[in-house]
């Protein structure tokens, strides 16, 4: 599907590093964003931009923070963007420079329905420091549509770029994303609409082109689908649905090979029952991720029933 007016975006470090508390190396990271500039990706995404205040250093890897010196180690001026996320209540507005003294171009906003007004006032603060500005709607299957809609209806008023539409529980199926999509777009006339989607049902790639295919043009993915839990839309599969000579996909494998094949023996991210219960019962993958780790019960099914509260009959 050649669509030029579409966007890539890659979320690798950013998402990636929720399985290992950003903990990725420098070399690895100036790997992947190299790779990721030289297959021709729009933006990518490196970490967070976090509350030193809230989260020691010490705790997790650079990539949680972001830092100027850090993001300037692993990338370059360069067609491809660099872009970090903020977490409303969990940023420092101090943090963020004048974008003339930044790498950074654009901030992604991360806020659930009922901090709207919050996000709109981190946005605000970020666009006026000169930076592309996206608003992430987190886990839209748990929104109450009157209360989507009153969201929508504010940031159509906003100067902000995109808004995306995100299935953070892996939850969601194509007609839900086609509702979805229509929904966004004539709410939010003339700003990118952009979706992000997790792999917990096996749909993040369906559901991203389903997205492309009804009018989204900012398609989030990631190499090799990595990603927190059961992963996100790999990057891969993306580029080679757009048929967009702009990208050019062996970069991407090369990058698989060298850095996500060796990493996912350890951090173990993808299709894992588990996970597809979350998604099925539309719920936090947290509760899975500690399975995994040998707390909820033994069996799949003492999971199933824990989480859905069905006795077994």
């Amino acid at each position: 599907m050649y669509r030029p007016e579409i966007r890539v975006l890659d979320c690798t470090i950013r998402d990636g590093g929720l399985m290992n508390d950003w903990r990725f190396d420098k070399a690895m990271v100036k790997g992947v964003f190299a790779g990721l500039a030289e297959a021709g990706i729009d933006y990518v995404e490196l970490g967070y931009r976090a509350d030193k205040g809230q989260f020691s250093k010490d705790d997790f890897g650079p990539w949680r923070f972001c830092d100027e010196d850090d993001l300037r180690e692993v990338a370059f001026e360069c067609d491809t963007k660099v872009a970090v996320m903020a977490d409303v209540g969990r940023t420092d507005y101090n943090d963020i420079l004048p974008s003339d003294q930044s790498i950074i171009r654009l901030y992604r906003v991360a806020t659930y329905v009922k901090d709207i007004a919050k996000a709109i006032d981190l946005g605000n603060h970020c666009k006026e420091k000169g930076y592309e500005v996206s608003i992430n709607i987190m886990a839209i299957s748990h929104a109450l549509e009157p209360d989507l809609d009153k969201a929508l209806d504010h940031l159509a008023e906003t100067p902000f770029d995109m808004v995306y539409l995100v299935d953070s529980f892996g939850y969601l199926e194509p007609r839900q994303i086609e509702y979805m999509a229509h929904k966004y777009l004539a709410k939010l006339p003339g700003k990118h609409i952009g979706i992000h989607c997790h792999n917990n049902q096996q749909l993040a790639f369906a559901n991203t082109v389903e997205a492309a295919e009804k009018g989204i043009t900012f398609l989030d993915g990631s190499i090799y689908g990595i990603g927190r839990a059961a992963g996100n839309c790999p990057l891969e599969l993306i580029i080679g649905f757009l048929k967009n000579p702009r990208f050019d996909v062996r970069p991407v494998l090369d990058l698989i090979q060298t850095f996500l094949i060796p990493l996912k023996q350890d951090l173990k991210w993808g299709y894992e029952i588990p996970y597809a219960v979350t998604g099925i019962l539309n719920k936090h993958p947290r509760a899975a991720m500690a399975f995994m780790n040998g707390a909820h019960g033994e069996t799949f099914r003492a999971f199933y029933d824990e989480l859905s509260n069905v006795d077994d009959v």
